[in-house]
């Protein structure tokens, strides 16, 4: 039972990481003007939705109930209140700067969920590290944008 319970608290890290991710980014398209933006900021939560249903799946296989809160301690708080305040500046750059700092917090997770595998079953292991590369695909878009954008 131990491990479950130790599964189903990893699988939880990363539901709420996906809960800040679309919380962070269902706000963000509501304050740019920027149409680019908006659509991808709408497909990025979207993609968060579709892997929180994923990890919450398997959190209740193993008995457990998918977390419905964010994080509000730690680095990851820090993150998304720099990224709200940020929007208030309607700076694109800005925007996309506290993006990727927060999808830099996303991959750290994702890092942490994957150093304890020794704790997860070989499909979860999976599961994880397929997620944490869709991620790094939105990190590095994200990335490029903000490099695209002149001072």
């Amino acid at each position: 039972m131990e491990s479950n319970e130790k599964i189903v608290e990893i699988l939880n890290d990363l539901v709420q990481i996906n809960n800040d991710r679309i919380e962070g980014y269902e706000r963000a398209a509501q304050e740019t003007e920027d149409s680019d933006l908006k659509s991808l900021f709408h497909q990025m939560a979207e993609k968060s939705h579709m892997l929180k249903s994923q990890l919450g799946s398997e959190v209740v296989k193993r008995g457990g109930k998918p977390t419905e809160s964010t994080t509000a301690s730690g680095k990851v708080f820090r993150v998304w209140m720099d990224f709200k305040a940020a929007l208030t500046g309607k700076n694109r750059k800005l925007i996309l700067r506290s993006c990727e700092f927060g999808e830099d917090a996303a991959q750290d997770t994702y890092k942490s969920a994957l150093e304890s595998s020794d704790k997860l079953p070989a499909d979860i292991v999976q599961l994880v590290s397929d997620q944490k590369s869709k991620l790094r695909e939105d990190h590095d878009h994200v990335k490029a944008l903000r490099d695209s954008v002149l001072a």
